[in-house]
C-alpha cells in the first residue's frame, strides 16, 4: 500500500493513494457498514438494510461539520447549564464515536473584547461554555478562517487561540499576522497524521495583515496566480509534517446559496490536483452537494451544526435547521466512503434528525450532489458516497 508519507517521498503527492495505517479495532457501528453494497441513490432500502459488512481491516473515521454557531443566543441557552455538553444533544455519542472531529467554529471565545464597528451580527461564546463543550464533542480541528471570529477584535481573537491550544484543539485560519494565519495545523487521528488549513474570501476587512491580526483571507480561484502561489506554500508547510491526509477547510461564498459557485467548484478540484484530500466547505447555512473527484470528497456546504437562526423554510429549498454529520471513513489506510447522518438543530441544539428531517436531508443532499455525477447509496438512514477511485 502506498500511503501519502511515501508519495510525498517520491515527489508524487496528491496523484494516487493517500493516508497511512489506522489501527481502530471495528466497533458496532461497522456491523452497519456495507462494503459489498452498491446501490444506486434510488436503490432499495430495505434490501440494503439486511447487508452485513464482512468487510476485515483497520478503520478510522473522522467527522466534518458545519458551522458551529456558539455565540448569541447558543451561549445564553448554555453558559450556566451544568452540562454544556448539552448542545450536542442526541448527536454527543456519535461525536464521541469518531475518531476526529474537523468543524468551523464561526464565533469567538472569550469574556472580553469591543465589537468591530458596523456589523450586523456579533457571535461570541463564553470560555466557560464553549471550551469544555468542544471538548466533550472531542474536537480535533476547527478553522477559524470565517467572517466571525474578529466580531470582538484582537482581544478576543487572541484569547480564542489560547483557550483551544490549552484544549489541545489543533486551529488554523487566523492569527496575530498572516504568517501565522497561514500556518497549517496538525492533529492525530487514530493513527492518522492530518495536516488541516483554513482560508476564507468572506470579510476582507479582517484579512491579517504582515504585522496584524485577522484571518487567512484568499480569493479562492486557481486563476489568481498570488493564490495559487499562497496554497503552494500553505501545502509546503503541511509537507514538513510528513501527513498521511490534508484537510482544506473553506469558509467560501454567499448566504442561503444551495449550489457552489462555478469559481468555488473550479478552486476545490485544483486543491485535490495539488494534492489536498477533503475539500471541507462551509459559509452558506445550508446544505450543498458533494462530489467526488479523482477519489477525494468535497463537501461544498456542510450547513450549520448548531446555530440561533430561524428555520428559513419561506425561502424555496433553504433548511438552516437541517444538517448533517459527514464522516469519512479510512479503510486499511485507503479513503473508503463518506457516510451521511442526518441531523436538525432543536432549542439550539445539535440532534439526530428524526425520520422526516432524515429523508429529507438524504433527498437533498442526493439531488444537489447530481451536478457532479457524484455516486451515492443509500444505508438504512444514511447516505454514502464511494471514494478512492482516481
Amino acid at each position: 500500500m502506498r500511503t501519502r508519507r511515501t508519495l510525498l517521498a517520491s515527489g508524487v503527492a496528491g496523484l494516487v493513494g493517500l493516508a497511512g495505517c489506522a489501527a481502530t479495532p471495528p466497533t458496532a457501528d461497522d456491523e452497519r457498514r456495507r462494503a459489498t453494497g452498491n446501490a444506486s441513490a434510488t436503490g432499495d432500502d430495505d434490501a440494503d438494510a439486511s447487508d452485513e459488512d464482512t468487510t476485515e481491516g483497520d478503520v478510522t473515521r473522522i467527522g466534518f461539520v458545519g458551522d458551529l454557531m456558539l455565540g448569541r443566543s447558543v451561549n445564553e441557552r448554555w453558559v450556566d447549564d451544568d452540562n454544556p455538553e448539552n448542545v450536542w444533544g442526541s448527536t454527543l455519542s456519535r461525536l464521541q464515536e469518531l475518531d476526529g472531529l474537523v468543524g468551523n467554529l464561526e464565533c469567538c471565545v472569550s469574556d472580553r473584547g469591543t465589537r468591530w464597528p458596523n456589523k450586523g451580527y456579533y457571535f461570541r461564546a463564553a470560555p466557560a461554555f464553549a471550551v469544555p463543550a468542544l471538548e466533550a464533542a472531542g474536537a480535533s480541528f476547527v478553522s477559524l478562517a470565517n467572517n466571525h471570529v474578529l466580531d470582538y477584535r484582537e482581544p478576543a481573537l487572541r484569547d480564542t487561540a489560547s483557550h483551544l491550544t490549552d484544549a489541545g484543539i489543533a486551529h488554523a485560519g487566523a492569527g496575530t499576522n498572516r504568517e501565522s494565519a497561514l500556518e497549517p495545523a496538525v492533529f492525530e487521528a487514530d493513527d492518522l497524521t492530518v495536516a488541516a488549513f483554513g482560508l476564507t474570501d468572506q470579510s476582507e476587512e479582517f484579512a491579517a495583515g504582515a504585522s496584524e491580526p485577522g484571518t487567512a483571507f484568499a480569493t479562492l480561484d486557481p486563476a489568481v496566480s498570488p493564490t495559487r502561489s499562497l496554497v503552494e506554500e500553505i501545502l509546503d508547510r503541511a509537507e514538513t509534517h510528513d501527513p498521511d491526509l490534508v484537510v482544506a477547510s473553506l469558509h467560501w461564498g454567499p448566504n442561503w446559496e444551495t449550489e457552489p459557485r462555478a469559481v468555488h467548484e473550479r478552486f476545490g478540484r485544483w486543491l485535490v490536483d495539488q494534492g489536498v484530500d477533503v475539500v471541507h466547505g462551509h459559509s452558506a447555512h445550508v446544505l450543498q452537494g458533494v462530489e467526488v473527484y479523482r477519489g477525494r470528497p468535497i463537501i461544498y456546504d456542510a450547513g450549520d451544526f448548531v446555530d440561533d437562526y430561524v428555520d428559513y423554510i419561506d425561502r424555496e429549498g433553504v433548511h438552516n435547521k437541517r444538517s448533517a454529520l459527514f464522516e469519512l471513513v479510512v479503510r486499511d489506510g485507503d479513503l473508503d466512503e463518506l457516510v451521511v447522518e442526518p441531523t436538525a438543530i432543536v432549542d439550539e441544539a445539535a440532534t439526530l434528525a428524526d425520520d422526516n428531517i432524515a429523508e429529507w436531508v438524504r433527498d437533498t443532499l442526493v439531488e444537489r450532489s447530481e451536478a457532479f455525477g457524484t455516486e451515492v447509496e443509500r444505508r438504512d438512514a444514511r447516505l454514502a458516497f464511494p471514494l478512492g477511485e482516481d
